[in-house]
């Protein structure tokens, strides 16, 4: 049976006085598929994202939720009082999930139980990142939403990241949207990718957006930096024209 869209945007806009944010933007998100927003600083992707997330309403638009939707969101950043005593358990444990699942949601993420009594504040960049993305799995998400959740790694380990993200998106079968300004790696597992620039500029398999010219003018030159290419993840399944996972194998033998 088709399921409904976890988020659906349909021509959705957002002006602020005189300055137009977002203009006309479309954006769906299916269960157990990755849709990666990305785009220049300044592009919108945060008022996007806050959209998504029903924190703000647009000024043009429609939007819409599938009902009783459960949403993980990883935020780009949080700034924590270094004076605060605040371990990593209690940073998790704050964001209301059950905590029966915490050991899981630990495992997954790969974050070590002996964090757990360390001062969040002294948790590494990469150990905070891991941190914030078991907190957002805490609540079992049928959406889950990152922002620029590999900003503080170098390209190694957002390769390791963005492998961690398609995982976790294969067990759960969850919708994930990633929205990043990081046009060479944050392509990473994505199976469909929205280029905007306050409108959408392109969009489709990643494959088809690295091709597109409009893609392709967010870079100097007209093309991506040298040493820097898109980080291509090598699928197991495939998605019906619903978002819908379909393994291969399965295809194979349709």
């Amino acid at each position: 049976m088709k399921q409904d869209p976890l988020l659906h945007l349909s021509a959705v806009s957002v002006q602020f006085g005189q300055s137009v944010a977002l203009d006309k933007v479309d954006l769906t998100v299916h269960n157990g598929q990755i849709t990666t927003v990305i785009g220049p600083n300044g592009a919108g992707k945060t008022t996007l994202l806050r959209i998504a997330l029903g924190l703000q309403k647009p000024t043009e638009g429609v939007v819409r939720r599938r009902g009783n939707i459960r949403i993980g969101y990883m935020p780009q950043r949080i700034t924590i009082d270094r004076a605060l005593p605040l371990t990593v358990r209690r940073f998790l444990t704050m964001a209301n999930g059950p905590e029966d699942r915490l050991q899981a949601v630990l495992d997954e993420t790969g974050v070590p139980a002996s964090l757990l009594r360390v001062p969040v504040q002294h948790a590494s960049g990469g150990e905070f990142q891991r941190v914030l993305l078991a907190r957002a799995l805490l609540r079992d998400p049928d959406l889950l939403v990152l922002d620029e959740p590999a900003q503080s790694l170098d390209l190694a380990g957002q390769s390791e990241f963005y492998d961690l993200i398609a995982s976790i998106r294969d067990r759960y079968g969850c919708g994930v949207l990633v929205v990043s300004h990081d046009l060479h790696l944050v392509m990473a597992a994505a199976d469909h990718v929205v280029c905007i620039n306050r409108h959408v500029c392109c969009t489709g398999h990643p494959q088809e957006v690295r091709r597109d010219p409009a893609y392709l003018a967010m870079f100097p030159g007209g093309r991506p930096v040298d040493g820097l290419a898109v980080y291509e993840h090598s699928h197991d399944h495939t998605h019906t024209a619903h978002g819908d996972v379909v393994p291969l194998k399965d295809r194979e033998n349709a």
